[in-house]
């Protein structure tokens, strides 16, 4: 259960970090990227992390 609740708890983290980034960094402007647009990736990377918890869970 340890490991499923690890991915539950870094798949919510990057999709949080990732939300704040896309939300609330619209006038940033860097040279190399935006920050939204590096925001919308954590979001789905989170969101890909937190799938494989439920499903260790269930199978062990």
């Amino acid at each position: 259960m340890r490991r499923a609740a690890g991915h539950c708890a870094t798949g919510r983290g990057h999709g949080a970090r990732g939300l704040a980034l896309w939300r609330f960094t619209q006038g940033v402007e860097l040279p190399v990227l935006s920050l939204p647009r590096a925001g919308v990736p954590l979001v789905f990377l989170g969101g890909a992390e937190i799938l494989p918890g439920p499903c260790r869970a269930v199978r062990r």
